[in-house]
């Protein structure tokens, strides 16, 4: 008989920490601009109508003392139901208000670490983090990583270390995510995106589990972030405004 997973022994005090470990910006760039003319005018992480925010029930017992922004989040489909569903008994889903009521200091620590998930090799080594990579036509960022700031990554890592000894249901999801990522990528005989533990961008290779150093260039930005001309189309067609100002697609 295979041994049970301790529990988790998160307690909302334990967020407050976090959250005060973890609130460097993923770069200096408003992504959230980038994105936001695809996504019916909201950045993608801002929206349930995108991405399904989920956190641990104890996240929300403290969030709801500090805040009104966060509400449970009510499945719309049958994709949104079965994430619902899919969920271990200790977390839950949530939705915000939207970014016009955005308290940056109440972030939730999924939203901090949009759009990057703890990416554990086959030997359970935290080494560096991922890309969710289902956003990846929707999501600016995931086609510049080097824009990253290594401080981001630093308290990601730190941030996701304190969870992990607190939580190893959570460790395991990861495990997991990280295995899901290689099959994914296998199959689509691609290579992963990664930024290690410094920042530094790496390659896995996802057959084997390898990783090796990368550059800018072994990681080709995604339609519609490929050129400036499928940015505006992929705007046109999703009924959205280009960004005034900010940063071009290169």
């Amino acid at each position: 008989m295979a041994p049970k997973t301790p529990r988790a022994t998160l307690k909302p005090d334990d967020f407050t920490t976090l959250y005060e470990g973890f609130d460097a910006p993923v770069s200096r760039y408003d992504c959230g601009r980038k994105c936001a003319p695809l996504n019916k005018g909201s950045a993608l992480c801002c929206s349930s109508q995108h991405a399904v925010v989920v956190v641990h029930k104890v996240e929300f017992e403290l969030l709801k003392g500090r805040t009104d922004i966060w509400s449970k989040f009510k499945p719309y489909d049958r994709s949104t139901k079965q994430i619902v569903e899919e969920l271990t008994h200790d977390c839950m889903a949530l939705e915000c208000k939207g970014t016009a009521f955005c308290e940056r200091h109440n972030r939730t620590i999924a939203c901090r670490g949009f759009p990057f998930y703890p990416y554990l090799t086959r030997q359970k080594e935290f080494v560096g983090v991922g890309t969710y990579w289902v956003f990846e036509d929707r999501c600016w960022m995931m086609s510049n990583l080097e824009i990253v700031e290594p401080t981001f990554v630093e308290q990601f890592i730190a941030t996701y270390e304190k969870i992990f000894e607190k939580d190893p249901t959570e460790f395991q999801t990861y495990v997991e995510f990280s295995a899901s990522a290689r099959r994914v990528f296998s199959r689509w005989k691609r290579e992963i995106p990664l930024l290690s533990r410094e920042g530094k961008l790496m390659i896995v290779e996802p057959s084997t589990g390898a990783i090796r150093p990368g550059k800018p260039k072994d990681f080709p930005k995604v339609t519609p972030f490929n050129s400036e001309r499928a940015y505006k189309a992929a705007c046109k067609e999703a009924g959205g405004e280009m960004p005034k100002e900010g940063l071009r697609v290169e």
